[in-house]
């Protein structure tokens, strides 16, 4: 049985990285850093995994799968 992907929160993902805060919003807008995932109402994290990929190599890092969309919003894509 595989193991359960942990959901990090910002803090973590700012210690893990060394990006600001606003660098890795700005990353996130343009597809170049991993979305974060709703994990409650008013809360939002990252799965472990996806930021160890990105850690891993940062510049050769693209989402894992295609519902992971630049801006955070699986699946929003501006229909024009």
């Amino acid at each position: 049985m595989p193991v359960p992907d942990r959901i990090i929160r910002l803090n973590t993902v700012l210690s893990r990285t060394g990006l600001s805060r606003s660098t890795i919003y700005r990353k996130i807008a343009e597809g170049t850093f991993p979305a974060q995932i709703k994990i409650s109402v008013n809360g939002a994290g990252w799965k472990e995994s996806d930021i160890n990929r990105w850690v891993d190599n940062p510049v050769a890092w693209r989402p894992a799968n295609d519902n992971e969309a630049p801006g955070g919003k699986a699946g929003n894509r501006n229909a024009g």
